[in-house]
């Protein structure tokens, strides 16, 4: 059985509370991340599908309920050690790429580990090596303004997996790309996922990106209202039309409710 990496148990995020108009982003929502998963996470926009990432990956906090690293709540972590686990053990990749303009694609990639004080000669060799694997490697030398939407989100994907991290978050990462350049990156993280059994959570609006994992989650509301396991379907085809329907009916059942 696959360790498990993260639990969310009941958790509840609220904003604007103490004023007048509260916003409940996430309603008691409970879930396992476990170590080599690839989880999908679809929703209409506003669902808290962002913000139920950002609370596992610890980036927020939630109001209410509990998130658990390695079976110990995150209550008993000080800061510093919660800072160590999202800066070791997560890579990140967002829909606009967060790339440093001052810096060059070489730099940019590099960053995490400069961050951390690595030698500068590991730097350098890890930053080629996952360059060619990425395939930027023609571009180390060009600052972010100079490269295609493509070509930024490879850097991002390049720079996420540097650290060699246990668990990739992904916010929208095709969100601003084209089909051709979205199969590209998914095939990238397929691979990434399957020959070095690392764990990615990944947000998205978009059926055939979320037909590459092998567990989605609708979230809808706040809550968790659906979920599929590939393993459950004869096929990938079978699978990837369970989803489209999902998709279809959530978002048929948000128009009528509407």
């Amino acid at each position: 059985m696959n360790d498990v990496i993260i639990v969310a148990q009941s958790l509840t995020k609220i904003y604007d509370q103490m004023t007048d108009y509260p916003v409940k982003s996430l309603d008691h929502v409970s879930l396992e991340v476990k170590d080599g998963e690839f989880i999908a996470i679809m929703g209409p926009s506003g669902s808290g599908k962002t913000t139920l990432i950002q609370c596992l990956s610890t980036m927020d906090q939630p109001t209410d309920g509990q998130v658990y690293l390695y079976g110990q709540p995150l209550s008993h972590f000080t800061d510093y050690e919660i800072c160590q686990f999202r800066n070791q053990k997560i890579g990140f990749i967002f829909q606009d790429y967060q790339l440093l303009d001052y810096l060059t694609i070489e730099e940019n990639i590099a960053f995490p580990l400069s961050m951390n004080n690595v030698p500068t000669n590991k730097i350098k060799e890890r930053v080629q090596k996952i360059s060619y694997k990425i395939g930027v490697e023609d571009i180390l030398k060009k600052y972010p303004g100079e490269c295609s939407g493509g070509q930024k989100q490879r850097v991002a994907i390049a720079r996420a997996f540097i650290g060699q991290p246990e668990m990739i978050i992904a916010d929208e990462p095709t969100g601003n790309l084209d089909s051709q350049n979205t199969f590209e990156l998914m095939n990238i993280l397929k691979a990434f996922h399957e020959k070095e059994h690392k764990t990615i959570v990944l947000v998205t609006h978009d059926v055939m990106v979320a037909s590459y994992a092998s567990r989605l989650l609708y979230i809808q509301d706040g809550k968790i209202t659906e979920q599929l396991h590939r393993d459950d379907f004869q096929n990938q085809n079978e699978y990837f039309k369970h989803i489209v329907k999902l998709n279809s009916q959530e978002r048929y059942m948000l128009f009528q409710n509407g």
